[in-house]
């Protein structure tokens, strides 16, 4: 099942209130798509926010994991393989409890999360004009 949200920048929290409803507070793993510059990153940023937290949400694209709040785990697997990904021990990392953002997870990272147990969320990211097609597949 897919819901869609075409929404500009500013209008971001529509989308953050519908996450935090069907998250509640309970751990998954959220995968997020798009193109370079489509929104990925802005995303956690508000939803981090939204929660009332200061920490300061940068793309995690050369630390590979950044943490905040220890609660809210930001990922990115642009410049990695899936390999280096799971070689580096970033599997096991899933295992702590939160919410896990990860930036360019593709199907075979979501294929191997889903057979390990882990409830996955998908969200695809589409540029349109100046706003953005937020499609959330669960």
């Amino acid at each position: 099942m897919a819901k869609e949200f075409e929404l500009k920048e500013n209008e971001l929290e529509i989308l953050i209130s519908y996450l935090k409803a069907i998250l509640n507070n309970k751990d998954c793993i959220v995968i997020l798509r798009g193109d370079l510059a489509s929104g990925k990153t802005t995303l956690v940023k508000n939803y981090v926010k939204s929660l009332g937290i200061d920490d300061l949400v940068t793309s995690p694209t050369f630390s590979i994991q950044s943490i905040y709040s220890n609660e809210i785990f930001h990922y990115d697997v642009y410049n990695k393989t899936l390999e280096e990904f799971i070689s580096l021990g970033m599997l096991e990392e899933f295992e702590k409890q939160g919410l896990h953002f990860v930036e360019w997870g593709d199907k075979k990272l979501q294929e191997i999360l889903n057979d390990y147990g882990y409830e996955v969320l998908v969200i695809n990211i589409d540029k349109k004009d100046n706003k953005r097609l937020y499609t959330i597949e669960s």
